[in-house]
């Protein structure tokens, strides 16, 4: 019979674009023992998390809570929820994830309209708002941060002309929230779909979401109740009969919110142990402050970007438009992209990430999110990217990468946010 060993991961410094490291006050709320999801003090501890996610996403909104499952999950919910099968989707692509926007609205039986840009850039909000004139949406669907690119998407003026013109705009922060500031109120955003396993330095498992009473009248007009809960008083729904209905039982918003409501209507065991780490995330954010973890997380960017110019190496994509939480560089040439990660990984310890589609091979990206945001982490990754590439015969001058990061953190400048 085959024995198995202690479970004893590796230790890493995780500095890619998610996940991350987590925080250990995280892991130790974790550990904590398993309360019925009904019991009051599991439900004050719902109830307390929501409250933490609203002053995350900076809004009013009364629904704001995680979907269990990984940050797809809370794509998937919002959209297969708001998504009537012929409603017009524009998605305004980027990246990697505009196409999974893409294609998670055709799933749902969309009419989708895609306008894209060149990966390593992002849209003048003009080209978007045209696109709406002329396609006339019910929905645009867009995504705030790629970290397949490493930009980041100005929304204020496209979140503004949707409300003017009454479309739904949809939003995924899944890289950026807890990062960087998200205006969800301010911006006019519809609905925001976040993760935990980026910025916010909890394992994957949940999705933070929230929507606002625009979106709550479209989901509640597909609303159904479950066949084995509904009472002999329940009024019945337009989706009791399968008209309309969402098509997810899972993802149904509608049901999520009584789950999460005072009726506490019951539609899945909850993740206990995955809502006390969220909790604590959250509850570690806010102790930290958003401007500050914001300020600390555009340093430590600006640190990494410093010391990868200081290499001499070249960076890829727009500067005006770059993600503070994630750097991409461009793989000299005539070096094996894998070839230095595998060193990075098995010498240091060290995981950095590649990259997708067209740009396979082409880029390392950096991350800096959370907790794998500090200052030791970026000069760490910036010393050993050195000591790697000098390895494969790449030509630098030694030292300045740290150098330059250095100098940024002696004094960095006030970084501005679109």
């Amino acid at each position: 019979m085959k024995r198995y060993k202690d479970l004893s991961p590796p230790p890493r410094t995780i500095m890619t674009p998610g996940p991350v490291e987590v925080d250990p006050r995280v892991l130790r709320a974790m550990s904590m023992p398993i309360l019925g999801q009904f019991d009051p003090a599991f439900t004050d501890i719902m109830n307390e998390t929501m409250e933490m996610l609203r002053e995350l996403y900076m809004t009013q909104n009364q629904w704001a809570f995680p979907v269990d499952g990984t940050s797809r999950s809370g794509l998937e919910a919002v959209m297969v929820s708001l998504i009537e099968p012929g409603d017009k989707v524009l998605v305004p692509i980027y990246g990697r994830f505009g196409h999974l926007l893409t294609e998670i609205a055709e799933r749902c039986g969309a009419e989708v309209v895609t306008i894209e840009t060149e990966w390593g850039t992002v849209f003048d909000p003009e080209v978007v708002k045209q696109a709406i004139v002329q396609y006339r949406p019910t929905i645009v669907a867009m995504v705030h941060g790629e970290t397949s690119t490493g930009c980041m998407q100005p929304l204020s003026e496209i979140g503004h002309f949707c409300r003017e013109n009454d479309v739904l705009f949809v939003v995924d922060a899944v890289a950026t929230i807890g990062g960087v500031p998200f205006y969800t109120d301010e911006w006019k955003v519809d609905a925001v779909m976040g993760g935990t396993q980026k910025c916010l330095s909890v394992p994957s498992g949940m999705a933070p979401i929230t929507y606002n009473d625009r979106v709550e009248r479209k989901i509640q007009g597909r609303k159904s109740i479950e066949r084995g809960l509904r009472a002999a008083s329940d009024i019945p729904l337009a989706g009791m009969s399968g008209h309309n209905r969402i098509a997810s039982n899972y993802f149904d918003l509608a049901q999520l919110q009584d789950y999460w409501s005072p009726k506490r209507l019951n539609h899945h065991t909850e993740a206990t142990t995955m809502l006390y780490g969220l909790r604590e995330g959250l509850r570690i954010l806010l102790e930290e402050g958003l401007e500050a973890r914001f300020a600390r997380h555009a340093e430590n960017g600006a640190a990494i970007v410093a010391g990868i110019r200081g290499m001499g190496l070249e960076l890829f994509g727009d500067d005006s438009a770059r993600l503070p939480v994630v750097t991409c560089i461009q793989i000299p040439a005539g070096v094996d992209g894998e070839s230095v990660r595998s060193m990075l990984l098995h010498d240091f310890g060290i995981e950095i990430a590649s990259s997708f589609g067209p740009l396979q091979g082409k880029i390392w990206r950096i991350g800096s999110m959370g907790y794998s945001s500090s200052r030791k982490n970026v000069l760490h990754v910036l010393g050993a990217l050195e000591a790697v590439l000098i390895h494969h015969g790449v030509k630098l001058p030694a030292g300045q990468g740290v150098q330059a990061a250095l100098h940024v953190y002696a004094g960095q400048k006030e970084v501005t946010y679109q």
